[in-house]
């Protein structure tokens, strides 16, 4: 079986180009002439070389490199007009071969490439001999100034034959390695072109989920709107109802204008009735403990007596404070019935507020507001009772006396004052 797949020692030998019939011209301005080598370097001066001076091998690097295609389309159109390319390809070898000898289009690319390189030749115009040359290229051929480096490498006039075989080996095989890479990446173009495919059709299908989620959303707000105009529609129908119950309200208000004080009495009956129970109990309490005492003192034999029960007030007459409520507010708990036997010896009424945490503060209003004459002790009181106390004694007009030490002569000295004061406007 014969093999007919070709080899790479199989393809002919380049050759120049040759144009056919219908195909693209190459222009020649004059048949081409070999280039003169350069001459050795102390023969050669400080003249930089121009392009159609280069050996022609470089001519393709440097145009293919050095000048971007549309730069070469622009002086392509604007030098050789009439002379038409298929391709950049042939926009490229016609350009070349037209920087072989000196012409128009050749020293439109020479002054071209100066102008755009000319911060490398200046730093490369540096280098006095070949080794500074060629280091300089080493350092400047990284990266993106390949192409400025290029240039002003191979036109300086210290660039020997065997540096510019190094430069243009150099160059064609970046070349082949940007040709590798360039492969690499359509083929990442090509793997990013599928995930861009597929990514559109998820993004599609996001699209219809989303689009089906604001219908969603539209109908659920639909809804909502609904409810609140019902809402708004019950809440203008109560407001309607309150205004008439606040016409009825302020109607009766004005057929019964006492109807407030009435309601004020009420509640205070009310309280009254509530601190009435809870002193009865009280009361019942200290009278069974009373006679639990007296049970006592039967059977055991009195040691002393108790001064604070037992001690005399001569100097406050009976009925001094007679039918008057006096209210004591705070004092020990023991000395509580010592101070109601005070209170009744001058035929007042007694009322009695612990001023802490054991009766009920809120209950101070309502025996504040029974009570016509307020004791206060002010050492065994709280800060809170204090300060409503006095308060309510300011704002009522109500009498208060003040007592900083707790004791049985101290309150009668208080009933006492309270008494004088009672009868000083009847004086």
């Amino acid at each position: 079986m014969c093999d007919t797949s070709r080899r790479l020692f199989d393809f002919p030998a380049s050759r120049p180009m040759q144009p056919e019939a219908g195909s693209v011209r190459l222009v020649h301005a004059a048949p081409l002439t070999p280039v003169p080598s350069p001459p050795a370097d102390g023969a050669r001066g400080s003249r930089r070389r121009r392009i159609w001076e280069l050996d022609a091998t470089a001519h393709c690097p440097v145009v293919g490199v050095c000048l971007p295609i549309p730069t070469l389309h622009h002086l392509a159109s604007r030098l050789l007009r009439g002379t038409p390319w298929a391709d950049e390809y042939e926009l490229h070898c016609t350009v070349v071969s037209a920087c072989r000898q000196r012409g128009p289009l050749a020293e439109a690319v020479q002054k071209d490439l100066d102008r755009r390189h000319q911060l490398a030749v200046r730093q490369a115009a540096r280098c006095k001999d070949e080794l500074a040359l060629q280091q300089w290229w080493r350092a400047a051929a990284g990266g993106p100034r390949l192409a400025e480096a290029l240039w002003a490498t191979l036109t300086h006039p210290r660039c020997t034959p065997d540096l510019a075989a190094k430069v243009l080996g150099h160059v064609h095989m970046v070349q082949h390695q940007v040709g590798a890479a360039t492969r690499v990446e359509q083929t990442r173009f090509e793997a990013l072109l599928a995930d861009h495919a597929e990514l559109q059709q998820a993004h599609q299908a996001v699209q219809l989920r989303l689009q089906d989620q604001a219908a969603q959303q539209a109908r659920r707000i639909d809804a909502l709107e609904q409810t609140v105009l019902q809402l708004r529609a019950e809440l203008i129908g109560r407001d309607t109802a309150l205004a008439q119950l606040r016409d009825e309200r302020d109607h009766l208000a004005q057929a019964h204008p006492d109807l407030p004080a009435r309601e004020a009495l009420l509640r205070e009956r009310q309280a009254q009735a509530e601190r009435l129970q809870v002193l009865q109990r009280e009361v019942h309490r200290l009278t069974e403990q009373a006679q639990r005492m007296s049970d006592r003192t039967r059977v055991a034999e009195p040691i002393h007596s108790d001064p604070l029960l037992d001690a005399p007030v001569h100097w406050l007459p009976h009925g001094a404070l007679s039918k008057r409520a006096v209210l004591c507010v705070g004092g020990r708990p023991a000395s509580v019935p010592a101070y109601r036997n005070l209170v009744e010896q001058t035929g007042g009424r007694f009322l009695h507020h612990d001023g802490g945490d054991e009766d009920n503060p809120q209950r101070l209003d309502a025996t504040l507001a029974a009570a016509d004459l307020v004791i206060c002790q002010t050492g065994c009181v709280s800060h809170g009772a204090y300060w409503r106390v006095k308060a309510h004694c300011k704002r009522t007009g109500k009498p208060c006396l003040f007592i900083d030490t707790p004791s049985r002569s101290a309150l009668a000295r208080a009933l006492e004052q309270a008494s004088v004061i009672d009868k000083a406007p009847s004086a």
